[in-house]
């Protein structure tokens, strides 16, 4: 009787010890109210700069091709563009401000022809007032942005993973992918405006003569920005978060560790 005895006292010994340790091990990843609030601060600004990043790739206002306005025509002809997309438009020259010596603004009224560029499909350029464009450079600008964007998507997986599950440890790697998806959006940008200046470069030879063109970047494009300065600075937030306290302790010591 009294082995059964001690042996039932052990295991019931060795079952609270496991109880204890496994709420240990839950109190470890479990996170404060105050590190849990920065986090979701983190991820709120984040979401921002990726609600920003999806309008900007997704829209096709990232540049604006104005002609200049032609005597006796009541119409002229404006065009805008994007990563993936181009839009041309037949404008009435009545509704175009008068002290503006081109046509446009595009997002005025007029008959509009949209089209996806074909170099997604058939590897073929597009041509834009007797211009075309240079498909390797806006290939590149596409596959940037979406790289980007799937960078940035893995950010705010690994964010949540750590408020639902709390592995801090993927604090650090959400802070990375911010970082590198502002990043790319960046170079994306950069590659897009080079792309522009290729296509009003090459003129194409074949009559009728080119109009001539000039170009201002539009909305699109500023959320573009935008989305990255962001991205970037969501990604420095999280960054931080990660980094130990004791700098910040030996400047601001607590009060209950100051000497009696």
């Amino acid at each position: 009787m009294m082995m059964w005895s001690n042996f039932f006292m052990q295991e019931e010994d060795r079952r609270r010890r496991e109880a204890a340790s496994r709420r240990r091990a839950q109190g470890q990843h479990q996170l404060t109210p105050e590190r849990e609030g920065k986090i979701k601060l983190g991820l709120l600004l984040s979401a921002v700069g990726a609600t920003l990043a999806v309008l900007a790739v997704g829209t096709e206002f990232w540049v604006e091709l104005n002609t200049y306005k032609t005597n006796g025509s009541a119409i002229c002809e404006a065009a805008h563009m994007g990563l993936w997309k181009m839009c041309t438009k037949r404008l009435w020259q009545s509704d175009v401000p008068a002290g503006r010596d081109t046509c446009g603004p595009a997002e005025l009224p007029g008959e509009a022809n949209c089209t996806y560029f074909k170099f997604f499909t058939t590897g073929e350029n597009a041509r834009i007032f007797q211009r075309t464009t240079k498909k390797e450079v806006n290939l590149a600008a596409a596959v940037i942005a979406v790289l980007g964007l799937a960078v940035m998507a893995l950010g705010c997986l690994c964010v949540i993973m750590v408020l639902s599950k709390g592995a801090e440890f993927l604090l650090r790697v959400g802070a990375v992918c911010f970082g590198l998806s502002g990043l790319l959006l960046l170079v994306s940008l950069e590659v897009f405006r080079h792309s522009v200046q290729a296509l009003v470069r090459r003129v194409s030879p074949e009559p009728p003569p080119a109009p001539a063109l000039t170009y201002e970047y539009s909305w699109s494009l500023g959320c573009g920005v935008g989305a990255s300065l962001v991205l970037l600075l969501g990604g420095g937030c999280f960054l931080l978060l990660t980094l130990p306290p004791w700098p910040w302790g030996s400047l601001c010591p607590k009060q209950g560790h100051r000497a009696a």
